[in-house]
């Protein structure tokens, strides 16, 4: 197959690591005879530094013509004090390509269990989940700003969701339970909050049409505490952008470390965008220490949810697990490699 793939590499390490990424998709190409073109565009602060902009049009566009984007990282002390912060670029480009459900797998390798958190009782019962996050409504979203009050200077921010932002990621997380292990646990504080409840109806309601997954609800301190407890419970985690930004990264200190944690970012167009959930990690940037594994997981998880590639995406994810089986692997996960190393050990396990 032939595909257009945008990269984004942006600021800190987020150029090291797409790079990572971009030679394992050149390796995935020559072993099963695909044609992979990659583009390049600006993002964040990078962008910020060459336009003024940390989304310029020219991206949006790029983006749009491509068949799926890989992101690298954006942020970083250097645009502190910018008009418009890197991080603005995210919830802009996520806008343009209408990209409303964010999912982020959290699977614990054997070769990581003594990086878990958790205690070995608990990690030997295994791990394999999914976060399911709305990414484009919410309290990131509502109406905020300030105030004064009787007690003096308020901020306010609103949480609002409607019927349909909530009813199409819901579908995406029963679509990939039907895939898996057939189980949805809605996470809320419909106990406390209203946009909780209609959350609770609406993915009730929808149920229906999934009548093969099992839904459970849980509030979501619990779920939290459950995810330190009994995470094997758990397969497909279904929730609002706060909780899903908070609870995600809990996930991944449960199966090691941020650095294995990939993600991807589908909705209402053909194109994707995947991207590790770290950060632009700056003080590392040109170190040759980051960790590219969550990058190249993203592209893997490209291959698969983008271009229908199975057996491309499991051949990538395959070659990380031997890699890690083997011992090798950057600084925070206990290695002693550089990002280009833990590349090049990757690639060669896909050529074996």
């Amino acid at each position: 197959m032939k595909a257009k793939i945008l990269t984004l590499p942006g600021d800190g390490i987020g150029p090291e690591i797409v790079a990572s990424a971009v030679r394992v998709l050149k390796r995935t190409a020559e072993k099963f005879g695909h044609e992979f073109a990659f583009g390049e565009a600006l993002i964040g602060g990078a962008a910020i530094d060459a336009t003024g902009a940390p989304l310029p049009a020219e991206t949006v566009k790029a983006a749009h013509e491509a068949d799926a984007v890989l992101l690298g990282a954006v942020g970083g002390d250097k645009w502190d004090n910018a008009p418009v912060r890197p991080e603005a670029a995210l919830l802009g480009i996520r806008k343009e390509l209408g990209l409303y459900a964010n999912l982020r797998p959290a699977k614990l390798f054997p070769a990581l269990k003594g990086a878990s958190s958790l205690k070995a009782e608990i990690v030997d019962r295994g791990i394999d989940l999914v976060t399911v996050r709305e990414l484009t409504g919410g309290i990131y979203f509502g109406e905020r700003g300030y105030r004064t009050g009787a007690y003096g200077r308020e901020a306010y921010d609103t949480e609002s969701y409607s019927e349909i932002e909530i009813e199409r990621v819901a579908r995406i997380a029963y679509e990939l339970a039907e895939k898996r292990s057939r189980k949805v646990c809605l996470v809320d504080k419909a106990n406390v909050l209203t946009s909780s409840k209609l959350w609770r109806k609406v993915v009730t309601d929808l149920n229906e049409d999934y009548p093969s997954v099992r839904l459970d609800m849980m509030y979501v301190d619990n779920a939290a505490m459950q995810l330190a407890l009994a995470p094997w419970q758990f397969d497909v985690l279904l929730t609002s952008n706060l909780f899903g930004d908070i609870l995600s990264d809990l996930t991944a200190a449960i199966v090691g470390s941020i650095g294995v944690m990939p993600s991807a970012s589908l909705g209402a167009t053909t194109v994707g965008m995947y991207e590790a959930i770290h950060g632009s990690a700056p003080t590392l940037a040109g170190l040759d220490k980051a960790n590219p594994i969550a990058t190249v997981l993203s592209a893997a998880m490209m291959l698969r949810l983008s271009f229908d590639l199975e057996e491309e995406a499991r051949a990538i994810e395959t070659a990380v697990e031997n890699t890690l089986d083997a011992g090798l692997g950057t600084a925070d996960i206990g290695g002693t490699l550089g990002t280009r190393a833990v590349t090049d050990e990757i690639i060669a396990r896909m050529q074996a």
